[in-house]
């Protein structure tokens, strides 16, 4: 993803709804918990972590289930089932002291605790603490992205099991035996989050459509010109879709995303599952191989993230209080629902008719992306009401709007439209193609229009080239590789040839 790209503009929540949304994460919650719960009697060991006498103690100050937690059955049961029983119990154990562990490290990560001497092991709350009962929206949600940041990077780092598994004699962890790049790792990481918010962001795919880990997993291990991904990409996409799987698993505490893992009844004595390989299932067998979908409180710590590394990551609304050819302009490579959310917005923060003279003003030029302004003008002046149309009127004989105004007026069914000039017509036409190009590239669309035009007006190359408008030439090159008809397009050739010599170039 190049830095200099514009992302999809995407829809957020006020920073009081997210900031609600983060303080009600689990783990953010229980961080905060666990800083009110520290007192002068608990100790944290080199690394920060809590002390291990005291985890047992922490996840009870959690309420989590612990040693201390269990039911005493009705009937003592056979010597298996208790066996059975007392294992699971000690499991469900393990697992609230690691959830009170994971609690503790992001409590210390975002300076909800702080530490008073690193040699004696002791704590005190953090400024951050306060920060989330008193603190603004704009606060509480800077320390949920420091959660975030902690949260995604321990996500990068192998099962403890694993790091357990490497660990020599000494205490050393021997990395080259893990098969394990962090950088490599982190990278990876940062793509496949990078790609879930583009997939979030696109305005064609239904809105909170959840996304298949298999299709995540694809999008940064298959090149986009592939067809047919080999057996060696498959494999890959199968073992990083459960790679995934454990991350999400991390990730969805923090409040980044709602995650469906993996279905546990697809894995095979090897411990793999086979995404599947066409596009016959349907959602719900999809599902089976795990879905994620970005909460609005994600894609705002996704977009964070996105900004700090130099992308361009707008928000609808962004524009509302900028200028004119701010909106134009910023608005050209935006998808068709979000160009007129963004539109609406600015529209209703001014009168209908001084907005009106503002956006003409606005769309003149003879610079590359004038035609694709000019367009937008016209497509943000469609939302206007009838009190712009003094401002239409008045640019009737301008010849770069001239025609957009006449558009204007015969679409709101004013009266006494003054008919356009041949010149002015076809200046229109020429105008409009360099537009959709702009916009569009060569969709089908565009090679409908350039069909049309071709077949509506006779002779429409002997005139067209001769149009003084800084995009004639390349307008008629694209009808010429656009046009089906080779005789056609053979022409629309011979008059592009014209117009470049007439332009002196």
């Amino acid at each position: 993803m190049s830095d200099s790209t514009p992302l999809p503009p995407v829809r957020l929540p006020s920073d009081a709804e997210l900031a609600r949304d983060a303080l009600a994460t689990p783990l953010l919650s229980r961080a905060a918990r666990l800083a009110r719960w520290a007192g002068p009697d608990t100790r944290v060991d080199s690394g920060g972590g809590l002390a291990e006498e005291q985890l047992s103690a922490a996840a009870a100050a959690l309420g989590l289930t612990g040693p201390d937690a269990r039911d005493t059955p009705d009937t003592a049961g056979d010597a298996a089932a208790g066996d059975a029983t007392e294992a699971e119990e000690t499991a469900a154990a393990e697992d609230a002291m690691a959830d009170a562990a994971e609690a503790w490290r992001i409590a210390v990560d975002t300076g909800l605790v702080e530490i008073v001497d690193e040699e004696e092991g002791t704590v005190r709350s953090g400024e951050n603490l306060a920060l989330l009962t008193s603190g603004s929206p704009a606060d509480i949600l800077r320390v949920w992205l420091e959660a975030l940041d902690a949260t995604i990077a321990d996500a990068s780092v192998p099962d403890l099991d694993d790091l357990l598994d490497a660990m020599d004699e000494g205490g050393e962890i021997d990395f080259s035996s893990l098969d394990w790049d962090p950088e490599a790792e982190a990278e990876f990481l940062e793509g496949v989050l990078a790609n879930l918010y583009l997939l979030t962001a696109d305005e064609r795919a239904p809105e909170g459509a959840p996304v298949p880990l298999p299709a995540l997993a694809a999008s940064v291990i298959v090149p986009p010109d592939v067809a047919e991904p080999t057996d060696e990409m498959i494999q890959e996409v199968s073992t990083a879709m459960m790679r995934l799987d454990e991350q999400f698993r991390i990730l969805e505490p923090i409040g980044l995303a709602d995650f469906r893992p993996v279905d546990e009844s697809l894995l095979v004595e090897e411990g793999q599952t086979a995404p599947p390989a066409g596009d016959d299932d349907g959602l719900e067998d999809l599902e089976r191989y795990g879905v994620v979908r970005l909460t609005p409180l994600g894609l705002y710590g996704l977009r964070a993230r996105l900004l700090d590394a130099g992308h361009e990551a707008p928000v609808v609304g962004d524009l509302a209080d900028k200028g004119a050819d701010a909106l134009l302009g910023g608005t050209a490579h935006y998808g068709p629902a979000a160009a007129r959310s963004e539109t609406e917005l600015w529209l209703a923060r001014r009168e209908p008719l001084a907005a009106a003279r503002e956006l003409l003003a606005a769309a003149r030029g003879g610079d590359p992306a004038a035609p694709l302004r000019r367009l937008h003008c016209q497509q943000a002046l469609s939302l206007a009401g009838t009190e712009a149309e003094p401002a239409l009127r008045e640019v009737l004989d301008d010849p770069e709007l001239g025609g957009l105004a006449r558009v204007w007026l015969a679409e709101h069914g004013a009266a006494d439209i003054p008919a356009p000039s041949q010149e002015l017509v076809f200046w229109l036409t020429i105008d409009t193609v360099a537009a959709q190009l702009a916009a569009e590239g060569n969709s089908d669309e565009l090679v409908a229009l350039v069909e049309g035009l071709a077949a509506q007006h006779s002779g429409f190359f002997d005139t067209a080239w001769r149009v003084d408008h800084p995009a004639t030439a390349e307008v008629l090159e694209a009808m010429g590789r656009l046009h089906p008809d080779k005789k056609v397009a053979k022409e629309a050739r011979k008059a592009a040839y014209k117009a470049r010599s007439q332009q002196g170039g």
